[in-house]
């Protein structure tokens, strides 16, 4: 069977009554569900993910699975809406399923966190964007929106640009973006945002913002939103004549995204990235070794990896080395008591330590700024890890 035809079939929404125990009997693949947006407007980033578990599935099963049992990731499409994913997030918890990977959006993941936060089963959220209590059972993977504001608030200063417009949507992640935006430039001192504007994630136009922030005589824009209302944004800053550098969520680092926005594309485009979307800029090591591993599942089954497949790929990878520790009848406890005694797992987001970064395992120190070089099509290091430019 094809990849796409596997995917398409993964892609079906699963109705509540229908999704699966994390086991089933003796010969049958570990079913692990997933809640993802393969329709609606974070579709763009849940389709690569839903892509990325299939991959890992095959990659894990050629290795013998779980101790010779296959895994089976079974993925239910929560269409964007938070409302749907909390219906099927409580479908998933009455069959005593330990783990739910998902969803891709703050808003989405933020409505599941309560059904399971105190006694699971656990959630792997795919969006950076939240913020876990420690000793939860929620984690968040990649890194926080406040570890890629802080890399980009010192790559900026160091480039020297110190005088800061901000243009960010009015959901969740947009208002998660202001509060950090602001802790992150406190924290690195000498650098102001000069000009703040806002917009809704369904205008058609910005061009009164963009006008603000070319008047306010900002050296660079922070765009921090995700999916179509990007590209909004993008295709303001042209109309408006910004010819300043512009950084962005890295939310938006898809191949997708870049080739749709191609015609208003600003002449610097940066974003905040893991280290694996710079791996000529890795030092030979285990995280290089990694990176190249997952460059190579991708290569077999033709896929170019972004953001959404790399956001999904530890998650899938750790709770794959808990199920070879404790067997296909591990408990959410279980999967929990792993995570959080990680502290020198190495990944593609660099090596995580969940006992200093609770949730996560992975901060600032594993984010490398990238900017989009259309010649090439492809992203290249502009930082070294951490922020510093090269």
């Amino acid at each position: 069977m094809s990849l796409r035809t596997r995917f398409a079939a993964l892609g079906l929404m699963v109705s509540l009554a229908t999704i699966p125990l994390a086991s089933g009997a003796a010969g049958e693949p570990y079913i692990i569900n997933a809640i993802l947006p393969l329709t609606g407007g974070e579709s763009f980033l849940g389709k690569e993910e839903a892509n990325a578990l299939t991959v890992m599935e095959t990659m894990v099963n050629k290795q013998g699975g779980i101790k010779g049992t296959p895994i089976h990731f079974v993925i239910a499409d929560d269409q964007s809406s938070p409302v749907l994913a909390v219906q099927l997030a409580n479908g998933i918890v009455a069959k005593k399923a330990p783990i739910i990977f998902g969803s891709s959006s703050v808003a989405v993941c933020s409505a599941v966190a309560p059904i399971v936060a105190k006694d699971g089963p656990l959630e792997y959220c795919f969006s950076p964007g939240i913020h876990p209590a420690a000793g939860s059972y929620v984690f968040s993977a990649g890194l926080s929106t406040g570890d890629l504001l802080l890399a980009s608030a010192k790559f900026l200063k160091a480039r020297g640009w110190t005088k800061i417009g901000v243009i960010t949507s009015t959901d969740a992640t947009g208002q998660d973006a202001d509060r950090v935006i602001a802790e992150a430039f406190k924290t690195v001192g000498g650098i102001t945002v000069i000009d703040q504007e806002h917009f809704n994630g369904t205008d058609v136009s910005v061009s009164a913002q963009m006008a603000h922030i070319k008047a306010s005589n900002a050296q660079a824009l922070i765009a921090w939103s995700t999916g179509s209302p990007f590209g909004t944004l993008l295709r303001g800053a042209i109309e408006a004549g910004l010819t300043i550098p512009i950084l962005t969520s890295s939310g938006n680092l898809t191949y997708p995204q870049m080739k749709a926005y191609a015609s208003f594309m600003p002449k610097e485009l940066y974003f905040p990235a893991s280290p694996g979307f710079a791996p000529n800029q890795l030092p030979n090591g285990q995280l290089k070794k990694e990176v190249q591993t997952y460059q190579a599942a991708f290569k077999a089954a033709g896929i170019d990896p972004d953001e959404g497949y790399a956001l999904a790929w530890d998650p899938a990878l750790m709770i794959v080395d808990a199920l070879k520790k404790y067997g296909t009848n591990a408990t959410a406890a279980q999967f929990k008591e792993y995570l959080d005694g990680l502290t020198n797992w190495t990944g593609i987001w660099g090596t995580h330590n969940f006992k200093a970064v609770p949730q996560r395992g992975v901060d600032v120190s594993s984010v490398i700024l990238v900017r989009w070089d259309p010649t090439k099509n492809t992203w290249i290091g502009a930082s070294k890890p951490g922020g510093d430019p090269l």
